[in-house]
């Protein structure tokens, strides 16, 4: 068994022992070894090499001159065990950043396009720089890149070299109010092309997210959003591994059907160990100067997820025209049009985001609240604190 623990699954990450993989050992008379192995799917591409690996390994051992290597396959449960270890383990390997161990990060996800997560990324930013705070955006949507429009941002990422020799990127900065932003997107890098479709494999997308944390100088960050692509693919999971201490919030509207699909994404970030912070409903129900409700969406479904999910519902936000006009001004609508319907919630929630969701870290403060906020307690209350104002 000593032995197989040097034979390393290079897709889970860790050696067959640990992952409860080796099922059986027995030495016959005539010095023979016979191991089983499960493998997570009977037709794992990876049998040959563990079979190599595993009979290199104990064929070294004395009193054994022959190693027979047979296959079996993991049921349901031993499958959900192994990957949830593999994930686990991956926390190990986060990368090494720019990003200040101080900085709270933000990772905003939906199951599904279409339903704002980028408005919102971007208004949340410019509120908390707004507020003073060194805001970082990342746009991870590198396929769909929309932060340089929606946050109006000019010219192009720079490079530089390190104290260390070590080539690096330098973020678009804005000053916003007492703070500045800094963004990383595919559409401030020089060349691209806002019409030019990239089409690159996952596995691409998701290197090239992990070069926009690492060969990023970011700087003194209080606050890092992340603006994610919809789904739950090889981004997704490869920032559970690159950034395992990202809180989640989660976007939907009221429909069904984004519902279904957002909570999907909820899922995959706590099977990757990330804490879902929250929802948000956009493109609520809207009020009518007669009075009225326009409820084109339905309504209720974020609270809907957010019950079935067990986390608090962090804001609703309305539809209003005046979210398009900002966007396509470069100018979100939480400082352009801050009286306006959608304006208003931006601000309850960017309340409820700084005292409660994800506070900026004090060093000199460690207290039990922050222990208390950092698991999420009495959100709910924030909301009502944030409406009342």
């Amino acid at each position: 068994m000593n032995a197989l623990r040097g034979v390393i699954d290079p897709e889970l990450g860790d050696n067959v022992v640990d992952l409860g993989m080796v099922k059986r050992l027995e030495r016959s008379v005539d010095r023979v070894m016979h191991i089983t192995i499960a493998l997570t799917t009977a037709g794992c591409p990876l049998r040959a090499q563990l079979m190599r690996d595993a009979k290199a390994r104990v064929a070294s051992l004395p009193g054994i001159d022959i190693v027979k290597i047979h296959f079996g396959e993991m049921t349901a449960d031993e499958r959900s065990n192994v990957m949830a270890r593999a994930r686990w383990k991956a926390r190990d390997n986060e990368l090494e950043t720019d990003i200040p161990q101080t900085c709270r990060i933000l990772a905003i996800s939906s199951g599904k396009g279409g339903v704002g997560k980028s408005s919102i990324t971007a208004n949340l930013a410019v509120l908390l720089a707004d507020r003073g705070y060194t805001v970082g955006v990342l746009d991870a949507d590198v396929g769909g890149f929309s932060m340089p429009q929606l946050l109006g941002i000019d010219g192009d990422i720079q490079g530089e070299r390190s104290s260390e020799g070590k080539a690096m990127m330098k973020p678009v900065a804005r000053p916003i109010g007492e703070g500045i932003l800094r963004v990383v997107s595919m559409g401030s890098i020089s060349g691209s092309n806002e019409t030019e479709a990239i089409m690159w494999r996952g596995l691409m997308l998701n290197r090239a997210v992990q070069h926009f944390l690492e060969d990023v100088e970011w700087g003194d960050l209080d606050y890092l959003l992340i603006d994610m692509p919809p789904g739950t693919s090889d981004i997704q999971m490869g920032l559970a591994r690159m950034l395992p201490r990202t809180d989640v919030v989660i976007v939907t509207t009221p429909a069904k059907a984004a519902q279904q699909v957002a909570a999907r994404a909820a899922d995959m970030a706590r099977k990757g160990f990330l804490r879902v912070a929250g929802v948000i409903e956009n493109m609520s129900p809207a009020a009518n100067p007669d009075g009225t409700v326009t409820a084109i969406f339905g309504t209720d479904g974020g609270q809907q997820l957010a019950d079935s999910i067990g986390v608090p519902l962090l804001a609703s936000i309305p539809l209003d025209a005046a979210v398009t006009a900002g966007g396509d001004n470069g100018s979100p609508v939480a400082l352009e049009f801050p009286n306006s319907p959608a304006g208003v919630v931006y601000r309850q929630l960017a309340d409820i985001i700084v005292t409660d969701v994800a506070p900026p870290v004090e060093m000199a403060e460690c207290s039990l609240r922050g222990v208390l906020v950092r698991s999420g307690a009495d959100l709910e209350g924030a909301r009502q604190r944030a409406e009342s104002k």
